[in-house]
Protein backbone atom coordinates (compact mmCIF):
# COMPACT_ATOMS: atom_id res chain seq x y z
CA UNK A 1 0.00 0.00 0.00
CA UNK A 2 1.40 3.37 -0.96
CA UNK A 3 1.70 5.70 2.00
CA UNK A 4 0.94 9.38 1.85
CA UNK A 5 3.65 11.81 2.91
CA UNK A 6 2.26 12.28 6.44
CA UNK A 7 2.23 8.55 7.12
CA UNK A 8 5.70 8.19 5.60
CA UNK A 9 7.03 10.92 7.90
CA UNK A 10 5.53 9.26 10.97
CA UNK A 11 6.95 5.84 10.09
CA UNK A 12 10.37 7.31 9.31
CA UNK A 13 10.38 9.25 12.59
CA UNK A 14 9.45 6.18 14.64
CA UNK A 15 12.18 4.13 12.97
CA UNK A 16 14.85 6.80 13.45
CA UNK A 17 13.78 7.81 16.97
CA UNK A 18 13.92 4.14 17.96
CA UNK A 19 17.37 3.59 16.45
CA UNK A 20 19.04 6.92 17.26
CA UNK A 21 16.92 8.53 19.96
CA UNK A 22 14.98 11.77 19.66
CA UNK A 23 18.04 14.00 20.13
CA UNK A 24 20.11 11.90 17.74
CA UNK A 25 17.63 12.34 14.90
CA UNK A 26 17.38 15.48 12.79
CA UNK A 27 14.48 16.79 10.74
CA UNK A 28 16.60 16.26 7.63
CA UNK A 29 17.21 12.61 8.62
CA UNK A 30 13.47 12.09 8.84
CA UNK A 31 12.80 13.86 5.55
CA UNK A 32 15.46 11.79 3.77
CA UNK A 33 14.13 8.49 5.11
CA UNK A 34 10.53 9.44 4.31
CA UNK A 35 11.58 10.71 0.88
CA UNK A 36 9.81 14.03 1.41
CA UNK A 37 10.82 17.68 1.52
CA UNK A 38 11.70 19.13 4.94
CA UNK A 39 8.87 21.62 4.37
CA UNK A 40 6.38 18.73 4.51
CA UNK A 41 7.36 18.06 8.13
CA UNK A 42 6.89 21.71 9.03
CA UNK A 43 3.52 21.72 7.26
CA UNK A 44 2.13 18.72 9.15
CA UNK A 45 3.88 19.00 12.53
CA UNK A 46 5.55 22.45 12.77
CA UNK A 47 8.72 20.97 14.32
CA UNK A 48 10.46 17.80 15.44
CA UNK A 49 8.95 18.30 18.91
CA UNK A 50 5.51 18.62 17.32
CA UNK A 51 6.12 15.34 15.49
CA UNK A 52 7.10 13.66 18.76
CA UNK A 53 3.97 14.95 20.49
CA UNK A 54 1.85 13.69 17.59
CA UNK A 55 3.40 10.23 17.97
CA UNK A 56 2.63 10.22 21.71
CA UNK A 57 -0.96 11.34 21.21
CA UNK A 58 -1.62 8.87 18.38
CA UNK A 59 -0.25 5.97 20.44
CA UNK A 60 -2.03 6.78 23.69
CA UNK A 61 -5.38 7.58 22.08
CA UNK A 62 -5.40 4.05 20.63
CA UNK A 63 -3.97 2.57 23.85
CA UNK A 64 -6.77 4.11 25.89
CA UNK A 65 -9.40 2.84 23.45
CA UNK A 66 -8.07 -0.68 24.08
CA UNK A 67 -8.29 -0.15 27.84
CA UNK A 68 -11.88 1.04 27.50
CA UNK A 69 -12.74 -1.92 25.27
CA UNK A 70 -11.55 -4.33 27.95
CA UNK A 71 -13.23 -2.33 30.71
CA UNK A 72 -16.59 -2.66 28.91
CA UNK A 73 -16.62 -6.34 29.95
CA UNK A 74 -16.76 -5.49 33.68
CA UNK A 75 -20.33 -6.86 33.95
CA UNK A 76 -18.79 -10.32 33.49
CA UNK A 77 -16.70 -9.95 36.65
CA UNK A 78 -13.49 -8.21 37.70
CA UNK A 79 -11.19 -11.11 36.86
CA UNK A 80 -12.69 -11.56 33.39
CA UNK A 81 -12.48 -7.81 32.80
CA UNK A 82 -8.83 -7.56 33.84
CA UNK A 83 -7.97 -10.47 31.58
CA UNK A 84 -9.80 -8.82 28.68
CA UNK A 85 -7.94 -5.57 29.29
CA UNK A 86 -4.62 -7.40 29.35
CA UNK A 87 -5.45 -9.36 26.21
CA UNK A 88 -6.35 -6.35 24.07
CA UNK A 89 -3.41 -4.32 25.39
CA UNK A 90 -0.80 -7.04 24.77
CA UNK A 91 -2.19 -7.66 21.29
CA UNK A 92 -2.03 -3.93 20.52
CA UNK A 93 1.52 -3.58 21.85
CA UNK A 94 2.75 -6.64 19.95
CA UNK A 95 1.13 -5.47 16.72
CA UNK A 96 2.94 -2.13 17.07
CA UNK A 97 6.22 -3.39 18.53
CA UNK A 98 8.53 -0.71 17.14
CA UNK A 99 6.17 2.14 17.99
CA UNK A 100 5.57 0.65 21.45
CA UNK A 101 9.26 0.25 22.28
CA UNK A 102 9.99 3.82 21.23
CA UNK A 103 7.06 5.29 23.20
CA UNK A 104 7.79 3.34 26.39
CA UNK A 105 11.47 4.27 26.22
CA UNK A 106 10.60 7.96 25.84
CA UNK A 107 8.11 7.68 28.72
CA UNK A 108 11.01 6.75 31.03
CA UNK A 109 12.57 10.20 30.47
CA UNK A 110 11.27 13.07 32.59
CA UNK A 111 10.11 15.84 30.27
CA UNK A 112 7.22 18.25 29.88
CA UNK A 113 5.66 16.09 27.19
CA UNK A 114 5.88 12.98 29.38
CA UNK A 115 4.37 14.82 32.36
CA UNK A 116 1.45 15.91 30.17
CA UNK A 117 0.89 12.30 29.08
CA UNK A 118 0.98 11.21 32.73
CA UNK A 119 -1.69 13.72 33.73
CA UNK A 120 -4.01 12.81 30.87
CA UNK A 121 -3.78 9.28 29.49
CA UNK A 122 -2.13 7.52 32.43
CA UNK A 123 -4.55 9.07 34.91
CA UNK A 124 -7.42 7.69 32.83
CA UNK A 125 -5.74 4.30 32.69
CA UNK A 126 -5.32 4.37 36.48
CA UNK A 127 -9.02 5.18 36.90
CA UNK A 128 -10.09 2.10 34.90
CA UNK A 129 -7.61 -0.24 36.58
CA UNK A 130 -8.41 1.06 40.06
CA UNK A 131 -12.15 0.69 39.44
CA UNK A 132 -11.80 -2.94 38.32
CA UNK A 133 -9.57 -3.80 41.28
CA UNK A 134 -11.83 -2.06 43.82
CA UNK A 135 -14.90 -3.87 42.48
CA UNK A 136 -13.00 -7.16 42.56
CA UNK A 137 -12.09 -6.63 46.21
CA UNK A 138 -15.58 -5.45 47.18
CA UNK A 139 -17.19 -8.48 45.53
CA UNK A 140 -14.62 -10.74 47.24
CA UNK A 141 -13.45 -11.98 43.83
CA UNK A 142 -10.01 -10.49 44.59
CA UNK A 143 -8.11 -10.74 47.85
CA UNK A 144 -7.69 -7.45 49.74
CA UNK A 145 -4.37 -5.96 48.62
CA UNK A 146 -2.76 -2.58 48.03
CA UNK A 147 -4.32 -1.45 44.76
CA UNK A 148 -1.43 0.89 43.95
CA UNK A 149 1.09 -1.95 44.25
CA UNK A 150 -1.07 -4.29 42.19
CA UNK A 151 -1.19 -1.64 39.45
CA UNK A 152 2.62 -1.41 39.62
CA UNK A 153 2.90 -5.17 39.13
CA UNK A 154 0.34 -5.31 36.33
CA UNK A 155 1.90 -2.36 34.51
CA UNK A 156 5.26 -4.09 34.84
CA UNK A 157 3.83 -7.19 33.16
CA UNK A 158 2.33 -5.09 30.38
CA UNK A 159 5.43 -3.02 29.62
CA UNK A 160 8.52 -5.15 30.38
CA UNK A 161 8.68 -7.11 27.09
CA UNK A 162 8.54 -3.89 25.08
CA UNK A 163 10.99 -1.89 27.18
CA UNK A 164 13.41 -4.82 26.96
CA UNK A 165 12.71 -6.30 23.54
CA UNK A 166 16.44 -6.86 22.72
CA UNK A 167 16.83 -8.82 25.99
CA UNK A 168 13.85 -11.00 25.12
CA UNK A 169 15.22 -11.69 21.65
CA UNK A 170 18.91 -12.16 22.43
CA UNK A 171 18.77 -13.82 25.86
CA UNK A 172 15.39 -15.53 26.17
CA UNK A 173 14.79 -16.14 22.44
CA UNK A 174 11.30 -14.69 22.71
CA UNK A 175 9.94 -12.46 19.97
CA UNK A 176 7.28 -9.94 21.07
CA UNK A 177 6.39 -9.08 17.48
CA UNK A 178 5.08 -12.60 16.87
CA UNK A 179 1.40 -13.51 17.29
CA UNK A 180 2.40 -16.62 19.27
CA UNK A 181 4.10 -14.45 21.90
CA UNK A 182 0.99 -12.32 22.41
CA UNK A 183 -1.19 -15.40 22.94
CA UNK A 184 1.26 -17.21 25.22
CA UNK A 185 2.15 -14.12 27.25
CA UNK A 186 -1.53 -13.26 27.75
CA UNK A 187 -2.02 -16.75 29.23
CA UNK A 188 0.85 -16.09 31.64
CA UNK A 189 -0.72 -12.79 32.73
CA UNK A 190 -4.04 -14.58 33.23
CA UNK A 191 -2.27 -17.11 35.44
CA UNK A 192 -0.81 -14.23 37.49
CA UNK A 193 -4.29 -12.73 37.90
CA UNK A 194 -5.67 -16.09 39.06
CA UNK A 195 -2.84 -16.83 41.47
CA UNK A 196 -2.04 -13.37 42.86
CA UNK A 197 -5.37 -11.55 42.82
CA UNK A 198 -8.19 -14.06 42.88
CA UNK A 199 -9.59 -15.63 46.01
CA UNK A 200 -8.93 -19.36 45.87
CA UNK A 201 -12.12 -21.31 45.44
CA UNK A 202 -12.61 -24.36 47.61
CA UNK A 203 -12.70 -27.63 45.69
Amino acid sequence: MKKNSKEAIIQAAISLFTANGFDGTSIRDIANKAKVNVANISYYFQSKQGLLEYCFTTFFEEYLLKIEKGYASLDHGASFCLKQMSSVIIEFLCDNIQFTSFIFREMSIDSQTVREIMTTYYRKEKYFLQKVLEIGVESKEFRPQSISYIIVQLKGLWTMPFLNAPYLREVLYLFPNERYFAAKYTLEINKWIDEVLCVKKLA
